[in-house]
């Protein structure tokens, strides 16, 4: 699927930057065709003004009328002829031709197309017949040469911007390939994560079913399954959480951060006591933020739940809360086993758990990558650093 969106995305870049550059190249191409039109015009026009009763033969034009020559009949069937020296006027036979080919279109200017000739009536003669001629073979030298010019820029604008139509479709096609494979993983994940608890549920319940084993072993069955199915229901929440989490853009609005904090932790308290930890809080009065406060509050669950769950026996989990470059910054710091650099980078994604103990504990690996998400949908940062026995994740949101 990603190989096939990135050949179509490659196929209509190219084709629409390659009909933009032969829209333009056609545009130059008549814009120059038409300037040497005009050009050639102006020149025969010039021409023609200089021709007048007391012309001789064998005059120079001046000017833009240099490269034109003018031939004219006069009334005594004589003809004159002036101008261009490069074009053979000493022939009258072919001059003579030239004015009746002229005369024979019965135009004031046009094309003599198997001589490469314009000509242009010269209304300033009253008696005879007067025409201005140029040779157009230096405006179809100049028009081929662009032809093929034109048609070389084609050629290399279809590979370069085919080159660049591939750069651009890995740059642009890859979040789009990232979010496929993190939805195929996370499938895959899920499945697996559902298969162990649905394996339980159903060899107990099968168990059930056995006349062989007393009331006492039906019991621990029963048991086990209600307790697979609460672990399943824990997890399905988790899911449908990251689901709404990726999917949904929640409204946004200026909140006291400071006030949604410490009642996020107000909860966490009791709990952090039965557990044998100890919560200590920092909370900066007065910090504000932008963003969900349902979703915000998520986040700083999470990171206690973390926190009192994987925290050493006896512990103080410190959380603190203050202003820092023009936002916030929320941390929670508990004591425990020491990550390396790739663990605190993996333990966001899906399903990730460092051990298995995790999973005995009620952990499906999901709760820090919904922080993530969240906290990416607010503009922030969020990241983890252990040291020392201490393991401290951040949360950075703007103001």
């Amino acid at each position: 699927m990603i190989k096939k969106l990135r050949r179509k995305f490659i196929a209509i870049t190219t084709v629409l930057l390659t009909l933009i550059l032969v829209v333009i190249l056609i545009f130059i191409y008549h814009s120059t065709r038409r300037g040497l039109e005009e050009n050639a015009w102006d020149r025969l026009h010039a021409a023609a003004d200089q021709l007048t009763i007391n012309s001789r033969p064998g005059d120079e034009l001046k000017g833009d009328a240099r490269s034109c020559f003018l031939v004219r009949l006069l009334p005594g069937g004589e003809l004159m002829a002036m101008g261009d020296a490069f074009y053979d006027l000493e022939d009258p036979d072919e001059l003579m031709a030239l004015l009746e080919k002229a005369a024979a279109t019965n135009q004031e200017q046009g094309v003599l197309k198997d001589e490469n000739l314009r000509f242009l009536r010269c209304d300033t003669v009253r008696r005879g017949k007067a025409y201005a001629f140029t040779d157009m073979k230096s405006e179809q030298l100049v028009l081929k040469r662009m032809h093929w010019t034109s048609l070389m820029i084609l050629l290399a604008g279809v590979l370069i911007f085919f080159g660049v139509s591939a750069w651009l479709t890995r740059w642009t096609v890859r979040p789009v390939e990232q979010a496929w494979e993190q939805q195929r993983q996370f499938v895959a994940d899920a499945s697996h994560e559902l298969k162990t608890p649905l394996t339980v549920i159903l060899t107990n319940a099968e168990l059930l079913h056995g006349e062989e084993y007393d009331a006492q072993s039906k019991e621990r069955f029963a048991s086990s399954i209600l307790t697979m199915s609460r672990q399943m229901r824990g997890l399905v929440e988790e899911l449908l959480d990251q689901a709404r989490v990726d999917s949904t853009q929640a409204e946004h609005r200026k909140l006291d951060y400071s006030k949604l904090v410490e009642d996020a932790v107000l909860p966490f308290e009791p709990v952090y006591f039965e557990a044998g930890r100890e919560l200590r809080c920092q909370i900066e009065p007065g910090v504000t933020a932008v963003g969900n406060p349902e979703h915000l509050r998520r986040v700083v669950e999470v990171l206690l739940d973390n926190g009192c769950k994987y925290s050493s026996v006896n512990g103080v989990v410190e959380l603190k809360l203050c202003r820092h470059s023009r936002g916030s910054l929320l941390s929670v710091c508990s004591p425990g086993v020491t990550m390396t650099e790739r663990e605190c980078r993996d333990i966001f994604k899906r399903f990730y758990r460092m051990d298995q103990a995790r999973t005995m504990n009620r952990s499906y690996g999901l709760g820090l990558s919904i922080a993530q998400g969240i906290v990416q949908q607010h503009r922030g940062k969020i990241w983890a650093q252990s040291q020392d026995g201490y393991n401290t994740f951040f949360v950075s949101l703007p103001q």
